[in-house]
């Protein structure tokens, strides 16, 4: 995909979380919708997959350590084809298999049960060990929230990550800067981040999360980079493309009413008549 795909294709994936969430009555969109380039960029573009087989032995790993903003996760998923689009109004509802938090037993495309934060990019750091003790060649990508990266079960895996110099390994970082109690850095501040992965033995790429541009040439370095896992700081705005949700903490895990989510999907048919 160009540039202008990608923007297009993020557009749709923000319109899918937003009716995701507002469907369900509940969730994240917050988080979700400052992620939503990334996945966008990741499913469309970077990763090693095949909606037509999902567990593909050789695919590229994806982790949501943040798994709370399953809804973005959900809807590239979707939109990549994976199941289809319609179901992500199905969000949270009894019976349905888009549960709450990413489950790998039920939803195509999902290689790891998530939500327990801190615990995803363990378990990304052991599938990207495994790959490297059986010689496959498969990468490894986790994404993480800012205020997950509080816990320290984070640091003791990136620990490990750079000791095992796991070089097809990629942490994400999305920097928005809010978490569910406020300002990350209020609440325990985990910066400078950059430094920290630095000090774990970590290649550092800091990256604007909302440039398609800027997201290639960091993945693509990321790819590049051998000898030790790379840490992409990617700086990002809460609420990405909904007027009345960015950069509001207040928008982290609720729900849009009728009203507001006809405000939210007419903000974002403007962006998408505007590209």
């Amino acid at each position: 995909m160009n540039t202008l795909e990608l923007k297009k294709m993020a557009n749709e994936v923000r319109k899918g979380i937003v009716t995701a969430v507002h469907s369900a009555k509940s969730g994240h969109p917050g988080g979700s919708l400052s992620a939503a380039d990334i996945y966008t960029y990741l499913f469309f573009e970077e990763l090693n997959i095949d909606p037509k087989d999902p567990q593909k032995a050789d695919r590229d790993r994806f982790v949501l350590s943040k798994g709370h903003t399953a809804p973005g996760y959900y809807s590239a998923l979707a939109n990549r084809g994976f199941f289809p689009v319609k179901d992500l109004e199905t969000l949270r509802h009894t019976g349905s298999y888009l549960q709450g938090h990413p489950d790998k037993k039920h939803i195509p495309g999902v290689d790891m049960s998530s939500g327990s934060l801190g615990q995803g990019i363990s378990a990304a750091v052991g599938m990207a060990l495994s790959a490297k003790l059986s010689g496959d060649d498969y990468r490894v990508y986790t994404l993480l929230g800012d205020g997950e990266i509080q816990e320290g079960q984070v640091w003791e895996a990136a620990m490990f990550a750079g000791h095992r110099k796991l070089d097809n390994f990629v942490a994400i970082v999305d920097n928005n800067g809010l978490q569910i109690d406020g300002d990350i850095a209020d609440v325990c501040s985990p910066y400078p981040i950059d430094d920290k992965f630095k000090a774990f033995n970590f290649h550092v790429i800091n990256v604007d999360a909302h440039d398609f541009d800027a997201l290639k040439k960091a993945f693509d370095e990321a790819k590049a980079t051998k000898g030790q896992p790379t840490a992409i700081i990617a700086k990002s705005v809460k609420g990405k493309g909904v007027s009345f949700m960015e950069n509001q903490a207040s928008w982290h895990g609720a729900a849009p009413n009728d009203e507001q989510y006809a405000q939210a999907m007419a903000d974002l048919e403007k962006v998408g008549e505007s590209l």
